[in-house]
């Protein structure tokens, strides 16, 4: 009888040391603070918002990891991660430049088209030929301080580049013809004509750069970063094979999206024109 109650006591020491350390394992990430629908900073609200802290929660939580955010300007919030400040940023791109800086994850959070934006034509009748890079040579383009964006584009000498602080403040400086183009990711651009009444009608999409994957930068001056990198992939593919990561991008996507152009239908019949 003694022998039973002592094993009893051994497991359920093994399980208390296991799997609840785990689940107490607190992080903090470093989360962006102006980039709308996906991470930003709301008044009043103490957590980001966006599609991002949720994804990155529910990955973590899968794996028995709670999270903590501060929300920070974007380029702070990489530097934060290299020096191990936070354990990890959101939303980066991994370039040349970056690759060695951070541990990441292999599969990205979610892809993005880079696209090119220019003002709206007054003639919307005729259909516009899509842009690519090389179209930018001898123009201005408008880009976001602090974000990054594709080496072949920053270092090509033919395309002049003009700063802005934010992407809000891109789209009105292209609104207000001081730039003839700006890069801005699709989505967050869709988000800001949406909710800025100024900017209705004045610009559009005319061409595409690359559509990049957004991962979490993982910080490599603290020994759990690739630890941690390694655990957010495998909550990651917990919450693609439960689907619960297709119904957050789908549900982003029917929100701030715009609608298709409906086909244009057949023409009425001759004899049904002018009936009374």
């Amino acid at each position: 009888m003694l022998g039973r109650a002592v094993r009893w006591v051994v497991l359920l020491c093994a399980g208390v040391v296991g799997p609840a350390s785990l689940r107490a394992e607190t992080i903090t990430i470093g989360a962006e603070d102006d980039w709308p629908p996906y991470s930003y900073r709301v008044a009043g609200h103490d957590e980001p918002q966006g599609l991002t802290p949720r994804l990155v929660r529910q990955a973590f939580a899968s794996q028995g990891v709670s999270v903590r955010f501060r929300t920070l300007p974007f380029a702070r919030c990489m530097l934060e991660a290299e020096k191990g400040t936070v354990m990890a940023c959101f939303n980066a791109t991994r370039t040349a430049a970056n690759e060695a800086r951070y541990h990441w994850h292999p599969t990205p959070m979610f892809e993005e088209e880079l696209a090119i934006f220019a003002r709206r034509s007054p003639d919307t009748s005729m259909p516009m030929r899509q842009l690519v890079q090389e179209d930018l040579r001898g123009s201005s383009v408008g880009i976001t301080v602090g974000y990054t964006y594709p080496t072949s584009f920053m270092s090509d000498p033919r395309i002049q580049r003009k700063p802005a602080t934010s992407d809000g403040n891109l789209l009105h400086m292209l609104a207000a013809g001081r730039v003839d183009y700006i890069l801005v990711n699709t989505l967050p651009a869709w988000y800001r004509l949406q909710v800025d009444p100024a900017l209705s009608g004045q610009v559009q999409r005319v061409g595409r750069i690359s559509v990049d994957g957004f991962w979490l930068g993982f910080t490599r001056a603290r020994p759990e970063g690739e630890r941690l990198a390694h655990a957010f992939e495998q909550g990651l593919r917990a919450i693609k094979r439960s689907g619960e990561h297709q119904r957050m991008l789908t549900e982003l996507q029917r929100q701030w999206a715009p609608a298709p152009a409906p086909a244009p239908g057949p023409e009425p019949a001759a004899a049904a024109k002018g009936r009374p």
